[in-house]
């Protein structure tokens, strides 16, 4: 009887209509935003497949013949390697670039300190279009195209990774510092022993977008890589497109492939994401 009153006496969950509007809204955003994912996957495991205006949500007699056509007719593995070698790369050089130049603007004081970090901030706004053509004539003028280092050099410091480590930085209380001061400790031991564990959700932040840029890259690389087994996925996939008749399965198996990785990283790193980019003030 008296677990009766208690449960009687509980207040009756009321089903707000606003609530669940809102999650209908938020499924339907859900399908939507997964639709294209799961046309290219059915899509590549369909022989023959086209690009119809119904396409369809089954498999008809599903088969891997495309992703063995991928790999059988052109050196794809070695375009994989390509682009996940340049990206890991890229995001290794960002990450020690930008985690140090982020710690001088955040704990080093210079003079101009603010006026150099703004105007390293403006850079941010120049498109890589308009420097297309300086840095070819440069890369030629030392003989680096067609070359894996001349495919790096552009993305070898990043204005946004810099900024995004220094507002992280910044959040990091400075009493941590004077008391490893007092301890003897100089800034390479402040930088690596308090920095970088405090930061930890930044620089996972900093990893999704520089690999995530490197691995989606198709101007630059384009235009400095012109041998066909330096080539990386981006272009190698709009290769595979062709001028009267085009395999749509073999296309979007490269596509598929394309996708996994970058899949596979942010669901691994995607809570220190939500939280670096709380923590530094992007909003």
């Amino acid at each position: 009887m008296p677990e009766n009153r208690v449960l009687a006496s509980r207040p009756a969950r009321v089903v707000r209509p606003a609530r669940v509007a809102l999650h209908l809204v938020v499924v339907v955003g859900a399908l939507a935003m997964l639709f294209p994912f799961a046309w290219t996957v059915i899509t590549s495991i369909t022989p023959g497949a086209g690009l119809t205006l119904r396409p369809s949500l089954w498999p008809q007699d599903p088969s891997l013949e495309a992703y063995a056509t991928l790999f059988a007719g052109r050196p794809f593995a070695r375009v994989v390697l390509n682009s996940a070698g340049l990206a890991i790369a890229t995001t290794v050089i960002q990450l020690v670039t930008s985690a140090t130049a982020a710690y001088a603007f955040s704990r080093l004081p210079f003079r101009g300190r603010g006026v150099v970090f703004a105007i390293y901030l403006a850079t941010m706004m120049v498109p890589l279009q308009v420097l297309i053509v300086p840095l070819f004539a440069e890369l030629r003028a030392f003989g680096l195209l067609n070359t894996y280092l001349g495919a790096l050099l552009p993305s070898f410091a990043s204005a946004f990774g810099i900024f995004l480590l220094r507002q992280a930085m910044g959040q990091v209380p400075r009493e941590l510092d004077e008391a490893a001061t007092l301890d003897g400790a100089g800034h390479g031991r402040i930088f690596f022993s308090i920095m970088l564990p405090n930061i930890r959700p930044a620089l996972a932040t900093l990893t999704i977008f520089a690999f995530m840029g490197s691995w989606n890259s198709f101007l630059w690389p384009l235009v400095v890589l012109r041998d066909p087994e330096l080539q990386t996925l981006p272009i190698a996939l709009a290769g595979l497109q062709g001028q009267y008749t085009t395999a749509w399965d073999v296309v979007m198996a490269g596509s598929v492939i394309s996708i996994l990785p970058m899949l596979a990283l942010y669901l691994l790193a995607q809570k220190h994401v939500i939280q670096g980019v709380a923590n530094s003030g992007i909003k």
